[in-house]
């Protein structure tokens, strides 16, 4: 199997892993559960392929769906968005109306960082740095990625594990103890994620599209926004206002 492919199947089992035990430790055992991970799955691994698919406005100048689907490049953003809508789907079509952001949000961490290690050894670290932590690639590693030989290179997908790990430990050790609304730190994580992504983009060295931006900055640019606003709303309804305390045993199984 190859490296990449290796890396995002173990970050989906690990994910599974993570959801499963927060699902019974919160109570929620109903058998419906199984359709929303599917529907994560399935959504989240069409649109990882395709989200891609869409890169010029003239659409003949775009691969064909079965070439997209059989050589595109791999999105996380579209596959997070591939997610999102799957689970949505699923809890409409089988009746699912408890929320699973909570269950979702440190499963979604963890498994992002096990994924990316497979990036991390497969694709291009991202631009020069003068820094002495940059990774040096060989003659044979530079042509395979596409990046320059012989000089330090920003080690972007470290950066992306590092973010994931500590969001994991935040979301794991301390934030689904507290008392934020049900769902809400899937969002919390979701608008974290965004605004690093979009930083780290400076580094990572990916094809300018407009601007200065590259194609994930300028889909950051349309949703952080909405992501952003809808969290100012719940702080304006003052859904946040116990948000940090410790959680009772009623919401901890709510």
């Amino acid at each position: 199997m190859p490296t990449h492919e290796l890396f995002v199947l173990l970050g989906v089992i690990v994910a599974g892993a993570v959801f499963t035990l927060e699902a019974r430790r919160r109570g929620q055992t109903d058998e419906r559960l199984a359709f929303v991970i599917l529907g994560a799955v399935v959504g989240g691994a069409v649109f990882m392929r395709m989200g891609t698919w869409l890169q010029h406005v003239d659409l003949r100048d775009n691969a064909s769906f079965a070439e997209q689907w059989l050589y595109g490049n791999r999105s996380i953003l579209g596959g997070l968005v591939g997610a999102w809508l799957g689970v949505h789907v699923a809890k409409r079509a089988v009746g699912y109306k408890i929320r699973t952001g909570d269950l979702f949000a440190p499963a979604v961490a963890l498994g992002m960082a096990v994924g990316r290690i497979g990036c991390l050894l497969t694709e291009a670290p991202g631009t020069p740095t003068a820094g002495g932590w940059g990774i040096t690639l060989d003659a044979a590693a530079a042509e395979r990625t596409g990046a320059p030989a012989g000089v330090g290179l920003h080690p972007s997908f470290v950066y992306e594990i590092a973010f994931h790990l500590t969001a994991f430990l935040v979301l794991w050790l301390w934030l689904r103890h507290r008392s934020l609304p049900p769902g809400e730190s899937f969002v919390w994580y979701v608008a974290a994620y965004g605004v690093f992504r979009f930083l780290v983009e400076l580094v990572r060295g990916n094809e300018v599209a407009w601007e200065g931006l590259t194609r994930p900055q300028l889909f950051l640019l349309m949703t952080i926004p909405l992501v952003l606003a809808r969290i100012a709303l719940q702080v304006r309804r003052g859904r946040y206002r116990d948000a940090l305390r410790p959680a009772s045993r009623e919401q901890v199984t709510a």
